[in-house]
């Protein structure tokens, strides 16, 4: 079974990417995916995203990365998290092209 790595980015790298970090996991672990969930500040991202598998972003980033990149916006207003749930959980599981 696949292990995948998960970016929690935001400004400075405590406050509300702490907040999306929790919520990501229990997503993850609810929905049986085998994940590490990696929380970082929004500068580190382009030196981390080497061997991880999905960015998940507090605050707008600076540029675009090589793996999937979703906003958290939903999980910080309440509005749209069950949509945001799904397509963190489409990203990580969406087969891999070879």
């Amino acid at each position: 079974m696949k292990k995948y790595t998960v970016l929690v980015a935001c400004g400075a790298g405590i406050a509300t990417s702490t907040v999306v970090c929790e919520r990501v996991e229990n997503l993850l672990k609810d929905n049986g995916i085998n994940a590490e969930v990696v929380q970082c500040k929004i500068a580190e991202v382009a030196s981390r995203q080497e061997g991880a598998d999905l960015i998940v972003s507090t605050t707008i980033l600076p540029t675009t990365y090589s793996i999937p990149a979703l906003s958290a916006t939903s999980y910080l207003t309440g509005i749209g998290m069950e949509v945001l749930d799904q397509k963190i959980i489409d990203a990580l599981n969406k087969p891999v092209a070879n």
